[in-house]
């Protein structure tokens, strides 16, 4: 009775060590890529419970999420020969498990290399002004040439962008001035329009005055109203040039 017992309890350990290796569970984001005797799998496995063969069966977990991979800054020499240090972040995700484990050893150190070699390629072939205004098209740009590099690995880069830019002190202060002259010249620019405007503007005021003479006489009154009520004790008097010159030879006469 003894030795059935003890057999039972051995049967029972090796069920129990064979389900703990047979039996995996993969969740909803997982795929399990399995090679029997070294062979691939036809097709992944999972999500949720799938059984393997013990010695026969090895499998590789694979997460299909939405993976962040941080580009470390890089030494980039611009097309106009301005050094900048340049990181960036990508996003991506793998579509195809059994690619990114068969055809690469490791893909996420394969995909952070294309992006470092790919940041400095690109940054290369623009300028400073267009890296810090255009934005936009550089990272399109990045992620189509990243995004292609990797698809063979059944990778798909969805986002590429570029975080920071480090530009030199030097050339720094060089842009501040360079943007302190842009701003002076526009001043200068609306102050020249808007003095033009107001010529413009007095030029018609006075075509109006030289055809209507009784213009001249409205805008003195005008004037004087304004100074009656202001608070100066002093009040000048405008008198037409005309009146003068009648007084003048008035005077002549006598």
């Amino acid at each position: 009775m003894t030795a059935a017992v003890v057999v039972l309890a051995i049967v029972v350990f090796f069920a129990a060590l064979y389900a703990i290796a047979a039996i995996k569970v993969l969740r909803e984001y997982e795929r399990g890529i399995v090679f029997r005797l070294g062979r691939l799998f036809p097709a992944p496995r999972g999500p949720g419970l799938i059984f393997l063969i013990p010695i026969v069966d090895k499998m590789v977990r694979v997460d299909l999420r939405t993976i962040t991979l941080t580009i470390p800054p890089q030494e980039v020499i611009t097309k106009d020969n301005v050094p900048v240090r340049v990181n960036a972040v990508a996003y991506f995700r793998i579509v195809q498990p059994q690619e990114a484990i068969v055809q690469i050893e490791n893909f996420m150190v394969a995909t952070s290399q294309i992006a470092q070699t790919t940041l400095r390629s690109v940054l290369g072939q623009h300028q400073l002004d267009e890296l810090l205004s255009e934005r936009e098209k550089i990272n399109a740009i990045l992620q189509g040439i990243i995004d292609e590099a990797t698809a063979p690995w059944g990778i798909k880069v969805s986002i590429v962008e570029v975080k920071d830019v480090e530009i030199p002190q030097g050339m720094q202060r060089a842009m501040a001035r360079q943007a302190e002259a842009e701003r002076e010249r526009r001043a200068k620019v609306i102050n020249a329009e808007g003095e033009f405007q107001a010529s413009e503007r007095l030029k018609d005021a006075a075509q109006v005055i030289e055809e209507h003479p009784i213009a001249l006489q409205l805008r003195y009154l005008q004037t004087l109203l304004e100074l009656g009520s202001s608070q100066s004790t002093t009040i000048a008097f405008p008198v037409p040039i005309e009146m003068l010159q009648a007084l003048r030879a008035a005077g002549d006469k006598s």
